[in-house]
């Protein structure tokens, strides 16, 4: 049964393992080992037993949060894990005390916008060849969005 982690330093070889599987534009050992260490981020794992099946990295800003990557291993993928992430993403920053929780996302990613979009998260707008293409297709847009957390009356 798949659990809930969160992910320390020792964790590291298995994170750039998943990242490098499961991204085509992987993080970095060095970005990840930062995520690990840096007291403004969370990362969240979920483990079968000793396997990591995917991750989550989230940053605490001033007066929102962040999410930064999340991640599900290829063989992992379609078993509601990265749904699983989210939600614990969603719990961290509401126990952060933030107003709202962004991303950004490849507008070719259908299934992340489809998992955002079921979340609550809404299209806050665009940056037009943020990413680079893959596999020699050209640069594409990044999706910017954002789920509000706080009710409307606290955050005026």
């Amino acid at each position: 049964m798949p659990e809930l982690v969160r992910l320390v330093g020792g964790d590291l070889p298995d994170l750039l393992a998943l990242e490098r599987a499961g991204q085509p534009h992987p993080w970095s050992e060095r970005q990840l080992a930062d995520a690990l260490e840096d007291e403004a981020a969370r990362v969240r794992g979920v483990r079968d037993g000793e396997t990591l099946l995917g991750q989550a990295i989230v940053y605490r800003l001033p007066f929102e949060a962040e999410l930064q990557a999340i991640t599900v291993s290829p063989r992992a993928r379609r078993r509601g894990l990265a749904r699983l992430l989210l939600e614990s993403v969603v719990e961290t920053a509401r126990g952060w005390g933030s107003e709202r929780l962004l991303l950004e996302v490849r507008a070719g990613n259908a299934p992340a916008l489809a998992l955002y979009r079921a979340a609550g998260f809404t299209e806050d707008g665009r940056r037009r060849g943020y990413y680079p293409g893959v596999a020699g297709a050209p640069r594409e847009d990044a999706v910017l969005m954002s789920l509000a957390l706080a009710p409307p009356a606290e955050m005026a």
